[in-house]
């Protein structure tokens, strides 16, 4: 009976001819026809080409270091994912689920399947109050819609008079919110807040047209960095009874920060300057500082 040979590390840079091996794999590499506990071939060349760690390329901020990426310890690899997948809470849902999680407790101790449904309400509110990161492009030309939604309206309205504005009609996006979207609303451009009006009002069905009119609001003007105005409103709908805002006048925002948020339900209407090209249609759906609602007409 033969006895199969091993080969030391300094022949193992070519290829594999221990026990009649063809398959010209480097030795290490090739499924177990030699004994060598050689490293892998990418971490040989990795190795020869950045002999330190901190000359090596990197993926995603993490080192070429020689180690795969499953040699992460698992509960930094599990809490990486959590943190990339679980979009964060906004802070105005904090005092909802911390009453809800007292709620729960409560409910349980009358009944298990009482305290089941508290902590389903009590995840849903958390869910509600999200505010998952979003990127905006690279573009100082576009106004970004600044909630998640659906476009319900594109027409020419008046806008609000509170702002004082001449009362002559603009290019409007209505983005109709239900309790299933994010309720978080962000800026639609970089600029400065000019005007902030906040007005009282109705509680009707927010896709209903008058609702921009009758419902209770609060606009914002925005004035861009080449001199554009842009007028973002928050209407709260039949669910919703409450709207934030945590701008005021003279506070710069940058396209895609978080300003504000309705709860339960609401609207947002976006006043475009003339001669801006709507790049959306009724039924599409929006997403907040990511898409692209119009193009401003800088040829003017």
């Amino acid at each position: 009976m033969g006895v199969r040979k091993s080969r030391s590390t300094e022949d193992a840079a070519g290829p594999c001819t221990v026990g009649g091996c063809t398959a010209g794999r480097v030795v290490g590499v090739c499924e177990g026809c030699c004994r060598i506990e050689a490293q892998p071939a990418w971490r040989s060349v990795a190795a020869a080409r950045f002999p330190s760690p901190e000359h090596r390329p990197s993926i995603d901020g993490r080192l070429l270091s020689g180690t795969p990426e499953h040699d992460e310890p698992f509960a930094a690899h599990l809490t990486r994912l959590v943190r990339e997948t679980v979009p964060p809470m906004h802070r105005a849902g904090r005092p909802f689920v911390l009453g809800g999680i007292v709620a729960t407790l409560g409910l349980r101790r009358i009944a298990r399947p009482l305290g089941l449904l508290g902590a389903l309400a009590t995840g849903w509110c958390a869910w509600f109050f999200r505010e998952p990161k979003r990127v905006p492009p690279l573009r100082a030309d576009v106004v970004l819609a600044s909630a998640d939604g659906t476009v319900a309206k594109l027409e020419h309205a008046v806008p609000p008079p509170e702002l004082g504005l001449p009362d002559t009609p603009l290019p409007r996006v209505s983005v109709f919110l239900s309790v299933f979207d994010v309720h978080v609303q962000r800026a639609p451009a970089d600029g400065v807040i000019t005007r902030a009006a906040y007005r009282p009002g109705k509680f009707l069905s927010a896709d209903l047209d008058k609702a921009s009119e009758d419902n209770e609001r609060n606009s914002l003007l925005v004035r861009g960095v080449d001199g554009t105005e842009i007028v973002v409103v928050q209407i709260a709908g039949l669910v919703a009874r409450r709207i934030v805002c945590e701008v005021a006048e003279g506070d710069s925002v940058l396209a895609g920060q978080t300003y504000g948020l309705i709860r339960f339900g609401s609207r947002v209407d976006t006043y475009l300057p003339h001669g801006s090209r709507i790049l959306v249609r009724e039924g599409q759906r929006t997403i907040g500082g990511e898409t692209v609602l119009a193009e401003l007409d800088t040829a003017g």
